[in-house]
């Protein structure tokens, strides 16, 4: 086995990488790997961090294309999700939560594309061109989801998505992630779903809107834990901007963010 080492400051300590090494098994069968899969890891995250392009990865990391194919590979098995859901879990309860939350908070983020991909349009109300990404957070700013679209849907219809994508995943799920998930904030954008989210799911959507009395800043509460969100995630390079040609993609780089984010939490 490759001594484990750090060479870069987005690279895993140890213990981080403890907390998700289960994820990736040993393989039991064929040629021996090449690269240890914490330094598959590492190469991602220098990406991810540094919005570096696949192509340009440093020499001392694994082969680009290793790095990407797994990358791929992992986008098409669902992991960033499972890993993502196991370390909200862990953070939770280091926290003094129960694992799954009851609460939950709602709202979108307008970023512009590099050329060519799908699903972009522009978000006529902010003029940018490209997508949305649209996120759920749990009340400590965690990310439960993520669903990325064209720019042209409105926060409305693009929320709906978001909780119907869930609603779907947790019937399918054996383990009901998230069950206990009864209560969304979201601001003023998404009054049009309210009726249908509790008739067709069951939750509350509870709108929280600015004082007409405000001037300038305000703090609203609940809301601001989503937008604190949305800034730590935009600490990674790779997501500045939308620089994927699949939703797919775009999704799985915001999981591997949060999960990045959760591996320090878990581990202080």
């Amino acid at each position: 086995m490759t001594k484990f080492n750090q060479t870069y400051p987005t690279d895993l300590k140890y213990t981080e990488w403890q907390l998700i090494a289960d994820f990736f098994p040993a393989k039991q069968m064929g040629r021996p790997r090449k690269w240890e899969m914490w330094q598959i890891i590492n190469a991602i995250l220098y990406v991810v961090r540094t919005g570096c392009q696949w192509r340009m990865m440093p020499k001392d990391l694994p082969p680009w294309q290793t790095v990407y194919g797994y990358f791929r590979r992992w986008k098409k098995n669902g992991l960033w999700e499972r890993i993502n859901e196991a370390m909200v879990k862990k953070v939770r309860v280091k926290n003094g939560r129960k694992p799954e939350p009851s609460a939950g908070i709602v709202d979108s983020q307008s970023v512009k594309t590099s050329e060519g991909g799908e699903q972009r349009g522009i978000d006529v109300h902010k003029q940018t061109p490209g997508r949305k990404r649209h996120i759920l957070v749990d009340t400590l700013g965690l990310l439960l989801l993520v669903l990325v679209h064209s720019a042209s849907i409105q926060d409305g219809a693009g929320g709906y998505q978001l909780l119907q994508k869930w609603f779907e995943t947790v019937k399918r799920s054996v383990h009901n992630r998230w069950c206990r998930l009864k209560l969304l904030w979201a601001d003023a954008a998404y009054v049009s779903i309210i009726e249908k989210v509790r008739k067709n799911f069951g939750w509350t959507l509870e709108i929280v809107r600015r004082s007409d009395k405000a001037k300038g800043f305000e703090i609203l509460p609940h809301r601001w834990i989503v937008e604190r969100t949305f800034g730590w995630l935009g600490r990674y390079r790779r997501l500045s901007r939308d620089f994927e040609h699949t939703v797919s993609s775009s999704e799985s780089m915001v999981y591997i963010a949060s999960i990045r984010r959760m591996l320090k939490l878990a581990t202080n």
